[in-house]
């Protein structure tokens, strides 16, 4: 697959998001093994996670993130160049809306078992989950900062963030921000501006929820009838190009498109084979606001 960078690292142009793997409706481990098998198959590198893809409550933090490392080192083949990217910050305590930690010391405790539960020294990528609006947006990173440092964790990134918070984080990090995750899709677009400024700093930009979230995904062609008619043309899947009309946004842009099947993974890491014309660029990108 085609490569891209984070930080200095390169990684598969699409990426494998784990979140459907551990939360509600999630498959049967046996399943959710072979999908990630499968991604590493089809050559995908890049695995995100993070310690709140779990089933509400206490019991089960870092379920996602133990998943991951279960099926990496049950893999036949070459994981060498494998790289998993954990966020920390976000909690599912109870039913209901997920809540905010941007304490310092909790980050810092909280990367520090993610990594016993990935199994590894230093964590690849780990990224502030959402800010929490009680914390300073600097403090939070702060800890970023000080986990890089001690050599908790090689890379540092965030996600939710805004162009300021970005901008905020790259000067707390001493220029060290090494990756930007957040939501985009045809049906969501309003991070465009994050996604240019990424373009401009050289900071990777991970598009989560690629393909329209869980539940929309499946419906991308028929939510989206310009994205179906272009499928047809090239005979590809309208996440396919979704995918692709992503990837030609900027060199930094990684899409992380979630699966919880390995046919689901296969056909989004076909994405970067397909090239999109210009034109075909510029009508999806003029798709009017009420379509998307």
């Amino acid at each position: 697959m085609q490569q891209r960078t984070i930080g200095n690292v390169p990684v598969s142009a699409v990426g494998l998001g784990g979140m459907p793997m551990s939360i509600e409706g999630r498959p049967d481990e046996k399943q959710a093994i072979a999908t990630i098998h499968a991604a590493l198959d089809a050559g995908v590198t890049l695995i995100d996670t993070a310690d709140a893809y779990h089933l509400p409550g206490q019991n089960e933090v870092g379920h996602n993130e133990e998943l991951i490392a279960k099926a990496v080192r049950s893999y036949g083949g070459d994981a060498s160049r494998v790289i998993i990217a954990t966020k920390g910050g976000h909690l599912r305590p109870q039913e209901g809306p997920w809540a905010q930690n941007g304490d310092p010391a909790y980050l810092k405790e909280a990367a520090k078992a993610s990594a016993r539960r990935l199994g590894v020294e230093a964590i690849d990528l780990y990224q502030y989950h959402r800010p929490d609006p009680q914390v300073p947006y600097a403090e939070s990173v702060g800890a970023l900062a000080e986990l890089l440092d001690e050599g908790v964790i090689r890379m540092a990134g965030i996600s939710n963030a805004n162009v300021d918070q970005i901008k905020e984080a790259h000067e707390v990090l001493s220029g060290r921000l090494a990756s930007v995750q957040n939501q985009f899709s045809p049906k969501f677009r309003s991070s465009e501006p994050e996604l240019v400024l990424c373009a401009e700093m050289g900071i990777a930009f991970l598009p989560w929820s690629p393909l329209g979230g869980i539940s929309s995904a499946p419906d991308l062609g028929s939510l989206h009838d310009e994205f179906a008619a272009v499928a047809q043309t090239h005979d590809v899947s309208p996440q396919v190009v979704a995918l692709a009309w992503e990837l030609a946004k900027a060199d930094v842009v990684i899409p992380i498109p979630g699966a919880s099947r390995p046919e689901s993974i296969r056909d989004s890491a076909s994405a970067p084979e397909l090239e999109l014309a210009p034109e075909e660029l510029h009508r999806l990108d003029s798709v009017p606001l009420s379509s998307r």
